[in-house]
């Protein structure tokens, strides 16, 4: 009985490590009071100790004994200011420091600066461009849009071109069109109507690429067809250009679109036009196609407002001379 005795009364061995002390920054840290007696003193040498410190409470008062010391003691506004700031890069919300710290005016230096960097042109954002032009975007497509696609255009033989390509997004996608641009050129004759106008059945048979037609025999006796229907319209409106821009006074339309899901596929200015490209003896030119073709030659600008083109393609650099009978026909015959 004496041995258990002696052993169940034998005295515990101190602990040589206290409990961490739960303040106001968070318990980040379990240290002995050795190490703050040594280490206090470097961090904080305008500190005063007082009785509180001495005798730290228990650490489920500590937090509001440190909160109320701050706001009773005038003479620890330094230590104060530290804590916030300690707090301040912890919880990541913004603490006003003491307007009698000198540290104010150097706080919002660097948020100046910080400022001034963040909105430098030396990281400017990225362009912004149509819908339809995406990160993984032919490069070939991308270069289309920012040059080509909307920019006006009232030479015969481009327009043509552009007429012919819009017919061609029936088969085949705007790359795979671009891809081919040297063949078609080559094939049609560099698109010249008067040329195209005299192909011969066993010539249409040839056009081809790498063995295979370049595009549907339908489209390309459309093509032979809309060529010779180009030669009649020069002949009555002087140029096919002139036909063309008749339609909308000479001007570019601009639509000012701001999402992709408002641009149509097709106008009613469209439809009208069909109908009269028909009546003329075009062929494979629905309202669908004709709406392309606007687009793509720049009769109307149906770039997004936030695209950085469509400010530019507003800027019309060959303005074609209006004809007082073109316009009274126009409002004879437009919808």
């Amino acid at each position: 009985m004496s041995v258990v005795t002696s052993k169940l009364r034998s005295p515990v061995k101190p602990m040589v490590e206290s409990r961490a002390i739960l303040c106001s920054t968070g318990n980040r840290f379990r240290v002995s009071k050795t190490e703050i007696a040594k280490k206090k003193p470097q961090q904080h040498p305008r500190v005063t100790k007082s009785p509180a410190s001495e005798n730290p409470p228990d650490s489920s008062v500590t937090s509001k004994s440190n909160f109320s010391a701050s706001t009773d003691d005038s003479s620890s506004s330094s230590s104060s200011s530290e804590r916030s700031s300690v707090k301040t890069a912890n919880s990541g919300k913004t603490v006003t420091p003491s307007k009698r710290n000198g540290s104010v005016r150097k706080l919002n230096n660097v948020a100046a600066v910080a400022a001034v960097e963040d909105i430098s042109p030396e990281n400017p954002g990225p362009v912004k461009r149509c819908h339809w032009i995406t990160p993984n975007s032919d490069p070939i497509y991308v270069l289309f849009h920012d040059e080509e696609w909307g920019v006006p255009v009232r030479d015969d033989k481009k327009l043509f071109e552009l007429l012919v390509f819009s017919q061609a997004l029936a088969e085949l996608s705007w790359p795979s069109i671009l891809h081919k641009r040297e063949a078609f050129r080559k094939l049609f004759e560099d698109f010249d109507p008067s040329a195209i106008a005299q192909f011969t059945e066993k010539r249409l048979m040839s056009l081809r690429v790498n063995g295979c037609l370049i595009l549907s025999e339908q489209k390309l006796r459309a093509v032979v067809d809309n060529a010779k229907s180009v030669l009649k319209v020069k002949q009555e409106f002087g140029s096919f250009s002139n036909y063309c821009w008749r339609f909308f006074n000479h001007k570019p339309l601009r639509n000012g679109y701001r999402y992709g899901r408002q641009v149509p596929v097709k106008s009613p200015k469209a439809e009208y036009i069909s109908k009269d490209m028909m009546q003329r003896g075009f062929r494979c030119v629905g309202p669908t196609i004709i709406y392309s073709f606007l687009q793509v030659s720049g009769i109307v600008n149906d770039h997004l407002t936030a695209c950085f083109r469509y400010q530019e393609c507003n800027v019309e650099t060959e303005k074609a001379p209006e004809s007082p009978e073109t316009e009274t026909e126009l409002d004879l015959h437009s919808p």
